[in-house]
C-alpha cells in the first residue's frame, strides 16, 4: 500500500502548476525521488526530468516501468483526455487521476452539463449545437450577454462572454471552422451567470472528497478585467468570507453529488477536482468543472498547505482518505503571473529572463514556460513564471508578490497590477 511506505513518484506536466506540485511533494519525508515528464528548469532542480510527451500513454507506461515508479501524479488535462490514466492502471501502476471517461467532466462541457443536471447541481441553463446554423438561429433570439463555449478542451481559450451579437456569431463560426480543432465540433450556448467567481478544489479517493481552500482567479489579460481571456493572470487565497464552512458546503452540495452520479454510471473518480463557481443572487452556481488543480491557483494554494501532500495523495490513491484532515498555515498568498510579449495570441519566445535567482523571504517563483539555453533562462511560452507572495494578510502578501515581480525582467513582460486589489 502506498500509504504505508516511501515512494518513487512520476509527475506528469511541465507548467507552473506542476512546479508547485513538485515543490510541495519534495517536502515529504516519504519521497524517494521525484521524476517529472517533461518538467521544466524549476522542476529540474528537484529531480530528474524526462523529455517525453506526457499525453502519450505508451511513453508514460514505459518510463514508469523503467524508473520503477510507485506512483504517477497527473498535473495537466491533456494526459487525462488521452487515456494515460487508463494505460497506467492497466500496467498495474498506481496513478492519481480520473479515467479518460470520467475526465469528460472537463473534456466535454455538454457531458458535464448532463451530469450536473442529473446530480441536481445548480448551473446555467444551456443548449448544445452540432452545426453553425442551429447555433446562430438560437443566438438570434437570445438577449445579451452571450456565453458561447467550444465543447471540448481549448487550453482555457474556448469561451467567449460578450454583449455583442456579431461577436458571438463570429465566435460560433470560428468554432465550427476549426479554430479550436476538434474541441469546436460542438458548441454550448448558455445563460450568463452574474456574480463574483470563486474556485473550490478537492482531492478524491473515489468516495471521500478533501476540500482545499478557496481561491479567486483573474482570467482577463489586462487590469480591470479587460482584454482577451487567458489561462489565468493571477490569483489569491483564501477568499475572505469564504472559509471552511463554505468549502464543506460546496463539497457536500456540488462535488460529492457529481461524483456519486459518475459512480452510478460505473465511474469511480480518483484524482484532483475543481469546481469553478459564480456567486449569484440565487446562490453558488457551477461555471465549469476541471479534473485537475488550477493554474495559477495551485501556485498560491500549496505554499499555504501544511499537510504532507504526498501523504494525502497516497491515501486517496489507496482509497483511504476518510478521516484525513488538511492543515493550513495562517498565511494568505497572492500569485502574479508574468507573461511573454504577444500573449495570449502569439507569445514571443527566446527572450532572456533575469532576476529569477534572487531570494526574498516570503516569496516564491514557479517556472511555467521557461527553458535553459546554455547559461541563459529564456521564455518558452505564454505564461512565463508565477510570482507568489505570502503574508499574514492580503495586503502584505500582495506587496511581496509585486515587489518580487518587479525584479524579474524580460523583453515585453506583461502582468496585471490589480491582482487581489
Amino acid at each position: 500500500m502506498l500509504y504505508a511506505r516511501t515512494v518513487n513518484v512520476l509527475l506528469l506536466g511541465g507548467g507552473g502548476r506542476e512546479h508547485a506540485i513538485g515543490w510541495k511533494l519534495a517536502q515529504s519525508s516519504r519521497l524517494d525521488q521525484l521524476h517529472t515528464a517533461p518538467g521544466n528548469p524549476g522542476l529540474a532542480t528537484i529531480g530528474p526530468t524526462h523529455a517525453i510527451d506526457p499525453a502519450d500513454p505508451a511513453a508514460v507506461v514505459n518510463l514508469a516501468l523503467r524508473e520503477s515508479i510507485d506512483l504517477v501524479v497527473v498535473g495537466p488535462e491533456a494526459p487525462l483526455a488521452a487515456g494515460v490514466t487508463d494505460a497506467v492502471r492497466t500496467a498495474r501502476i498506481p496513478i492519481f487521476g480520473p479515467s479518460r471517461s470520467a475526465a469528460r467532466l472537463e473534456t466535454s462541457k455538454s457531458f458535464a452539463k448532463s451530469i450536473m443536471h442529473r446530480a441536481g447541481v445548480p448551473t446555467a441553463a444551456s443548449e448544445v449545437f452540432a452545426d453553425a446554423e442551429s447555433a446562430l438561429d438560437h443566438l438570434s433570439v437570445r438577449k445579451p450577454p452571450y456565453v458561447v463555449k467550444a465543447d471540448g478542451l481549448a487550453a482555457g481559450k474556448g469561451v467567449l462572454v460578450t454583449s455583442q451579437l456579431g461577436e458571438a456569431a463570429s465566435w460560433v463560426a470560428d468554432c465550427f471552422s476549426g479554430r479550436f480543432g476538434p474541441a469546436g465540433n460542438r458548441v454550448v450556448i448558455e445563460d450568463f451567470l452574474d456574480g463574483e467567481e470563486i474556485s473550490v478544489f478537492g482531492l478524491c479517493d473515489g468516495t471521500t472528497v478533501l476540500g482545499l481552500r478557496t481561491a479567486r482567479d483573474y482570467k482577463r489579460l489586462e487590469d480591470g478585467n479587460r482584454g482577451p481571456n487567458t489561462g489565468g493572470m493571477g490569483t489569491y487565497t483564501p477568499v475572505p468570507g469564504h472559509g471552511d464552512t463554505f468549502v464543506r458546503r460546496i463539497v457536500d452540495t456540488v462535488i460529492t453529488p457529481v461524483l456519486e452520479t459518475l459512480a452510478a454510471d460505473g465511474e469511480t473518480y480518483t484524482g484532483f477536482i475543481y469546481a469553478g463557481l459564480v456567486l449569484t443572487e440565487a446562490g453558488p452556481q457551477v461555471l465549469e468543472f476541471n479534473c485537475r488543480l488550477g493554474d495559477p491557483e495551485t501556485q498560491a494554494l500549496l505554499p499555504t498547505l501544511e499537510s504532507d501532500l504526498l501523504d494525502v495523495i497516497a491515501a486517496c490513491t489507496d482509497g483511504n482518505a476518510a478521516g484525513t484532515e488538511l492543515h493550513w498555515s495562517g498565511q494568505m498568498a497572492v500569485n502574479v503571473v508574468l507573461a511573454a510579449k504577444g500573449y495570449p495570441e502569439a507569445p514571443v519566445l527566446g527572450d532572456e529572463i533575469r532576476g529569477l535567482d534572487e531570494d526574498e523571504p516570503g516569496t516564491l517563483v514557479f517556472h511555467a514556460a521557461t527553458r535553459r539555453v546554455g547559461l541563459r533562462t529564456e521564455t518558452a511560452g505564454g505564461r512565463v513564471v508565477s510570482v507568489v507572495g505570502l503574508g499574514p494578510d492580503l495586503d502584505a502578501a500582495r506587496d511581496r508578490a509585486y515587489d518580487r515581480a518587479a525584479r524579474i525582467s524580460f523583453s515585453g513582460k506583461q502582468y496585471r497590477t490589480d491582482i487581489a486589489q
